[in-house]
């Protein structure tokens, strides 16, 4: 796998999701697991200071999927809110966990539960919370 890009994650989505993690089921733990590795290595800003280019959550993406040579626009949100959003993915699915802290622009290489890896590039940012000043959602 190549190296992983520089991740920016908001500091009040970081600590929402440090708490996700630590009640994964065994059903969601290795995305669980994945997802703390990456907010590990991400470097945690206040909501204000997040980039328009940088994939936050409930942010709306253009992406493609490079393996598989298809673009997808999908919004990133908690399981929670996974009925009530359209064309969402959940942070807890391994594409959505691959996405967040990503600039437009960047590539990232993602291992997939069946063994095989995924390439993701983030084509654009159609919407993002913080851009319209919503830094507690």
């Amino acid at each position: 796998m190549s190296s992983r890009p520089s991740l920016i994650i908001n500091r009040l989505d970081a600590e929402r999701l440090q708490r996700l993690i630590d009640n994964a089921d065994d059903k969601d733990w290795t995305v669980a697991e994945a997802l703390e590795k990456e907010l590990l290595r991400s470097e945690v800003v206040d909501p204000e200071q997040v980039p328009e280019d940088v994939v936050s959550m409930n942010s709306r993406i253009r992406f493609t999927d490079l393996v598989r040579k298809r673009q997808l626009t999908r919004t990133l949100v908690y399981p929670h809110a996974l009925a009530s959003t359209e064309d969402a993915i959940s942070i807890l699915a391994p594409i959505g966990a691959a996405l967040l802290g990503l600039r437009v622009g960047d590539t990232i290489d993602w291992p997939l539960p069946d063994g095989s890896v995924s390439q993701l590039h983030i084509d654009a940012i159609l919407w993002q919370p913080e851009q319209h000043k919503q830094f507690h959602r």
